[in-house]
């Protein structure tokens, strides 16, 4: 077995995976098979990564990071228990907790992996992933695109037979298609296209402004300016996405959302399916743009496609099936978990770099258009900022292109090259990859302006060389385009690495317990000095402190003053149970009987209703 796996670094989950006896598998992650992407603190700082981190966004949500994946690439930093990130550091942390979980898992060290990144992806994004991996230990053998990862696990071992495949790839943060030829193990990828801003996440925070409008119609505040109410919110919001996948009708119930003079509000609406869709037909309509787009790169019509495959979890939404098969005449495929099929693709490319014996051969592209900045003379002037292309967006990868320019002037000595990357015939809005200075140009023929010849490399990880070299004096000049025009030397990235490795983690033995509370949403105002308290083994306090439990008892108390008959009877012992498990501690047992409570008391409000 080959210690390179393959891992899906995903928005809102994660996935690791490698091969056994030449079929993909999945790495349990512990006790999960994918892993949430967050990243939190407690309050006494120890670190939380995936599940623990984001059961506890509901307690803290400003301690708490979800869907980095969006901002890789950027020059930015996020807070996170009193400290300053880059997003590569926080996606470095998600990544050494797979590597560890990992190596539990399989009894053995792993210190190489395949990565994947959306095919959209920024070169400054895909440094920071590269980057990332460093940080967490990893050696990144290679980085490729997520629908060609899906497609090299979905053509593993499948017929001889020629297909065009359509891989529409939906997930929590990204969007991408790929069109995508199999021929005989050959992977080819004929054409990419997408959106790095567009996922489940819009989806969800759509649904958060019409809760939240709801909400603000029948009380006139807006939940999302207290921060909890607003993390509560969005893990309603995702709950009602994922439910609406299977059900025509949900139920948003969040009790005690917000509090006005002492007075709770709660949040109670009923969610139809079709009211969801309309939420989000929009932002799906621009994904059948980009589908239309990527068929028109690689030349072909819908009519020659053989299959469309869908990957990411949010391809789940019914609406997302019937506006494809609509759009195609073609029933979209899952014969691969949506969830796995990436980190599954990861693993047969981690498998074929280790020299594993199976029968695929990946070909891709560059999803963006490459070049420098150039001035160029019209009617007798210079009009400067324009973009003059090198390597035209969906050219196989790797790859080498060259053009020659010349100065503008005979007498130029110097040349400033700005690398960009883009579709826009102004160079200044495109991307700026980096820049460099080409000093002491000497003309080729006397009199005549000196040329230039300028090469991007572009390799199999979808990273950029370039170099320029005076064809006048032979003098070189060459730069790696870096992510954010800020890369780290290998000592730096070692020094930051050993910081973050040098972090405290929560005690995972006290976790469990402790989870349970905030998952279940009634112990979610517990104060700090309960934390404390939590982090030492003294559980029973915790519950004593919720704001939120205190409310419901002294509703159950102001209803039983109110009710007569079996109905008091009921309530009563309901009441009893509680403040029972309250003494006794135990947590799981006290949620129960809360949950139990609320129950009670919402059918004793329907009734009166």
């Amino acid at each position: 077995m080959s210690n390179i796996i393959g891992i899906d670094l995903g928005t809102t989950f994660s996935a690791a995976a490698h091969i056994v006896a030449g079929v993909p598998q999945l790495i349990a992650l512990g006790d999960e098979r994918i892993m949430p992407s967050v990243v939190g603190t407690l309050p006494n700082g120890a670190l939380l990564i995936g599940t623990p981190a984001r059961n506890q966004q509901l307690l803290y949500p400003d301690q708490t990071i979800r869907s980095i994946k969006r901002k890789m690439g950027q020059h930015t930093q996020v807070q996170l228990g009193g400290r300053s990130y880059l997003p590569q550091e926080i996606s470095a942390l998600i990544l050494r907790e797979i590597k560890q979980r990992a190596e539990a898992t399989l009894g053995a060290p792993v210190d190489r992996a395949v990565i994947t990144v959306p095919a959209f992806f920024s070169d400054s994004a895909r440094q920071a992933t590269q980057e990332a991996g460093e940080l967490a230990g990893l050696t990144v053998e290679r980085i490729i695109n997520e629908p060609t990862a899906a497609a090299l696990a979905y053509g593993l071992n499948r017929s001889d037979e020629r297909q065009l495949v359509a891989v529409y790839d939906l997930g929590g943060g990204t969007f991408d298609v790929s069109i995508i030829e199999l021929d005989s193990g050959v992977v080819e990828v004929r054409a990419s296209h997408g959106n790095t801003q567009l996922g489940g996440d819009d989806f969800d925070q759509r649904l958060v402004t019409y809760l939240a409008e709801r909400f603000e119609a029948d009380y006139g505040v807006d939940p999302r300016t207290d921060t909890r109410a607003h993390a509560r919110l969005l893990r309603a919001a995702e709950a009602a996405k994922i439910a609406l996948s299977t059900q025509p009708f949900v139920r948003v119930r969040e009790e005690f959302l917000l509090t006005r003079e002492g007075k709770p509000l709660h949040l109670d609406v009923e969610l139809a399916r079709i009211e969801f869709e309309d939420l989000i037909v929009d932002l799906l309509e621009g994904t059948l743009e980009s589908f239309d787009a990527a068929l028109r790169d690689a030349a072909l019509s819908i009519a020659e496609l053989d299959t469309v495959l869908l990957v990411g979890g949010s391809t789940r939404i019914p609406l997302v099936q019937r506006m494809l098969e609509e759009h195609t005449q073609i029933v979209p495929q899952t014969a691969i978990n949506p969830d796995e099929a990436v980190a599954l693709g990861a693993a047969v490319q981690a498998a074929i770099i280790a020299g594993e014996p199976l029968d695929a051969i990946l070909v891709d592209v560059t999803p963006h258009s490459l070049g420098i900045e150039v001035a160029q003379w019209q009617y007798g002037q210079i009009v400067p900022d324009r973009y003059s292309v090198i390597i035209q967006r969906n050219t196989t990868i790797p790859t080498s292109r060259s053009e020659v320019y010349s100065a503008l002037h005979p007498n130029q000595t110097a040349i400033e090259i700005k690398v960009y990357q883009g579709e826009h015939p102004i160079a200044s809005r495109n991307s700026l990859l980096g820049e460099f200075m080409f000093e002491d140009l000497r003309s080729e023929t006397p009199g005549q302006p000196p040329r230039v010849m300028v090469q991007f490399d572009f390799d199999i990880n979808g990273i950029v060389r370039v170099s320029a070299v005076d064809r006048g004096s032979g003098k070189q000049a060459s730069m790696t385009v870096k992510a954010a025009r800020a890369h780290r030397s290998a000592a730096e990235l070692r020094a930051r690495r050993d910081e973050l490795e040098q972090l405290d983690r929560a005690d995972p033995e006290l976790l469990g317990e402790w989870e349970h509370g905030i998952f279940g949403g009634l112990l979610g105002d517990a104060n700090a000095g309960s934390d404390t308290a939590l982090i030492e083994g003294d559980y029973e306090h915790v519950t004593a402190h919720s704001n939120e439990l205190d409310s419901i008892l002294r509703r159950a108390h102001r209803t039983l003053q109110q009710t007569s008959g079996i109905a008091s009877a009921d309530l009563q012992a309901a009441i009893a149970a509680v403040e029972d498990a309250l003494k006794r501690g135990g947590q799981e047992a006290l949620e129960e009987r809360a949950e139990a409570l609320l129950d009670l008391l919402y059918e004793l409000d329907d009734e009166d209703e």
